[in-house]
């Protein structure tokens, strides 16, 4: 026993050491940026730490009433519930639209692949803010250029002067089309990647079976897509399910909070209300819903890697 200690701490400082002193500078960022505020929203979601307590450090243990409070609360059940339908309805357009542009791309000729594949990354690209902010232009009353295509259209009548975020579905159907608008990129690259690794054998052998082309995406291409059109909606769930700025930038949650998800609940009772403690309970049961759908996509992940091998 003795002499093999030397030589198995010899053997962690040659091959175990350098990996660990790599990933120390990842391991500060991430405990810096992550572990310690999670920790400290985990302290203070047990708390009645509000706008006081960020003066005078006052404050006091509650155990679970905070808990206790949100889920006895009707607006956060109205919020969770729009968060629910608002992601199902994000995820099922995005898919759609995503997975078209993905089989429309192979259809088309190289030139204009590049062309189209150019206008997705730049789209992709752009931050979420600024699109926003861009977003509630094209949509304003009195000069938004989206009001004025409308009424151009004669259809809806005169829209010049609609206010879209002064009506719910308005306002949803806004913030929808910003979010799907910038999803819809990566979902069509992702889609569009897997569909050019179709073994073209099987679809020149449904041909000769006198398969249509209709009848040949939807038996023979849909089906070598199902892992990645697994995998991407199980990302759009995620990212969906935590929408946040495009909601608060083009409605702020309203009118009267009728397009508050529980993103943008959290922030009003945690800033706008100052009920940090209330807030960071909020937060808390929304990162857990996460880690539940994160599970999901982990768990895929490690079954597609053993199907692998």
């Amino acid at each position: 026993m003795t002499q093999k200690t030397p030589r198995s701490a010899r053997a962690f400082a040659d091959r175990r050491l350098p990996a660990f002193l790599l990933m120390t500078p990842a391991g500060l960022l991430l405990l810096a940026v992550t572990i310690i505020p999670l920790g400290v929203m985990i302290w203070m979601a047990f708390t009645d730490y509000n706008r006081k307590s960020l003066f005078t450090g006052a404050y006091s243990i509650v155990g679970f009433d905070n808990f206790l409070d949100i889920l006895t609360n009707d607006e956060f059940w109205w919020s969770f519930i729009r968060t629910i339908l608002f992601t199902a309805a994000l995820v099922i357009g995005s898919l759609l639209i995503g997975v078209a542009i993905a089989h429309l791309m192979t259809r088309l000729g190289s030139k204009m692949r590049v062309l189209v594949t150019i206008v997705l990354v730049f789209t992709w690209a752009m931050p979420n803010v600024a699109a926003s902010l861009v977003w509630n232009w094209l949509f304003q009353p009195g000069y938004g250029v989206f009001n004025w295509m409308l009424t151009q259209l004669r259809v809806f009548g005169d829209m010049t002067n609609t206010d879209w975020g002064s009506d719910t579905g308005l306002a949803f159907t806004s913030i929808w089309l910003l979010v799907v608008w910038q999803a819809v990129p990566f979902l069509a690259m992702t889609v569009y990647a897997a569909e050019t690794q179709v073994s073209p054998e099987y679809k020149e052998a449904a041909r000769l079976d006198g398969a249509s082309e209709r009848r040949i995406y939807f038996n023979v291409t849909l089906p070598f897509l199902q892992p990645t059109i697994l995998l991407v909606t199980i990302l759009s769930v995620i990212w969906d399910f935590n929408v946040f700025n495009q909601i608060w930038l083009v409605s702020q949650g309203g009118p009267d909070g009728t397009t508050a998800t529980l993103g943008v609940f959290t922030y009003i009772t945690a800033f706008v209300s100052f009920d940090l403690g209330t807030g960071a309970a909020l937060a808390l049961i929304t990162a857990i819903l996460l880690a539940a759908l994160t599970s999901v996509y982990i768990r895929h992940l490690i079954h597609s890697g053993e199907d692998d091998l």
